[in-house]
C-alpha cells in the first residue's frame, strides 16, 4: 500500500511536468513557425484573433507554470509557506497507509496469523498475501463504525461549515482523532497494558530542576494523553496481546509433535523427522475443529470494538 501510494504521487508529478513541459514546446513550435512563414506586421493585422489569443495566453503562460517552477519564488517567504504545505501534504499521503495500520488492530491480526502459521509447520501456507488480505478485511469490519464516527463528527462539520458557524483545523482534527483515541484506549485498559503508557508519560516528564518541572501535570485519564505517547503505547500493547494469543494456539500443536516424537522413539524411528509425521495429524485436527472460524473468533472477541 505504501509503494502504491508512492507511485501514484510520482505519477502524477510526473503527468504535471510533462503536460506543462508540452504546453511550452507547443507555444514556441507555433511562434516558430510563424515566423519561418515571414509573416509581417502588415499580414498579422489580418488576423486579429490570432494576435489576440497569443497575446491572451502570453500573461496567463507567464504567471502560471514558470512560476511553479520557480526554485528562488518557492524558496521566498511568500512561497515558503506554500511549499511547506505541498511537502508535508504529500508526506501524509505517502504515509496514510502506515498512520492507519498502527491506530488499527491489524498489528493483532497479522501476528497471530503469523503464529499460527509457524505453529502448523505448514512453511509459506498460506502465503504471505493470503494472511495480508485476511488481516486487512477483517481490520476494515472493525474499524469501520469508527471510521464513519470520525468522518461525521470531524471531517463532515468542517467541509460543509459557514461564515455563521465557522469550524477551525485544529477542532475538526481532534473531532476526528477522538473516535480512534476512545478505540486505542479501550483496548489498552481491556488488555491490562496501561503500564505502557505511564512509562512513554515518564520519559517525557521534565527533569527535576528543569523550567518545565514545576508547571508538568500529568494526565488524568486518556483524553489528556498526547498522541504521541498513545500510539507507541498502543503499538506494544497490541504485540503483547498479539503473543498471548500465539502462545496459546501453539500448546495443542506442541503436544501433538510431542506424542508424535515419543512414538517415534519407542518404535525406534529416531533418524525420521517427527515433523514429517505430526504435520498431517495437525492439519486434520485444525480442519476438524474448524480452527479458521475458531481463530477469527476468537481475535473478534478479543477486540470488542466499539462503534
Amino acid at each position: 500500500m505504501y509503494k502504491a501510494g508512492g507511485l501514484g504521487i510520482w505519477l502524477c508529478l510526473f503527468w504535471f511536468l510533462s503536460a506543462t513541459g508540452g504546453l511550452q514546446a507547443q507555444t514556441a513550435a507555433q511562434n516558430q513557425a510563424l515566423s519561418n512563414q515571414g509573416v509581417g506586421s502588415q499580414s498579422l493585422q489580418n488576423f486579429p484573433n490570432q494576435v489576440d489569443l497569443n497575446q491572451q495566453t502570453a500573461p496567463a503562460e507567464k504567471s502560471g507554470v514558470p512560476e511553479l517552477l520557480n526554485v528562488e519564488q518557492m524558496t521566498s517567504p511568500q512561497g515558503l509557506n506554500s511549499t511547506l504545505k505541498l511537502f508535508l501534504l504529500l508526506t501524509v499521503l505517502s504515509l496514510a497507509p502506515s498512520i492507519l495500520i498502527m491506530t488499527t488492530c491489524f498489528i493483532r491480526f497479522v501476528i497471530v496469523f503469523g503464529l499460527l502459521r509457524q505453529a502448523l509447520g505448514t512453511q509459506q501456507l498460506p502465503p504471505n498475501q493470503v494472511l495480508t488480505s485476511l488481516s486487512l478485511f477483517l481490520t476494515f469490519m472493525v474499524m469501520a463504525p469508527i471510521w464513519e464516527k470520525a468522518y461525521e463528527e470531524g471531517i463532515v462539520p468542517y467541509t460543509n461549515q459557514t461564515q455563521q458557524a465557522p469550524v477551525s483545523l485544529e477542532s475538526a482534527f481532534e473531532k476526528t482523532v477522538a473516535p480512534l483515541r476512545k478505540f486505542m484506549s479501550d483496548q489498552i485498559e481491556l488488555t491490562g497494558n496501561s503500564d505502557t503508557v505511564w512509562m512513554f508519560l515518564d520519559y517525557q516528564r521534565p527533569l527535576a530542576g528543569s523550567p518545565g518541572a514545576a508547571d508538568y501535570k500529568p494526565p488524568s485519564d486518556y483524553d489528556e494523553v498526547p498522541l504521541s505517547v498513545l500510539l507507541p503505547a498502543y503499538m506494544l500493547s497490541e504485540v503483547k496481546t498479539a503473543f498471548l494469543i500465539g502462545f496459546q494456539l501453539y500448546l495443542p500443536f506442541i503436544v501433538i509433535d510431542m506424542v508424535i516424537s515419543s512414538i517415534l522413539i519407542s518404535m525406534g524411528m529416531m533418524m525420521l523427522p517427527p515433523v514429517l509425521i505430526s504435520l498431517p495429524f495437525k492439519i486434520l485436527l485444525f480442519v476438524l475443529i474448524d480452527g479458521w472460524l475458531l481463530t477469527v473468533g476468537m481475535l473478534l472477541e478479543s477486540i470488542r470494538a466499539v462503534g
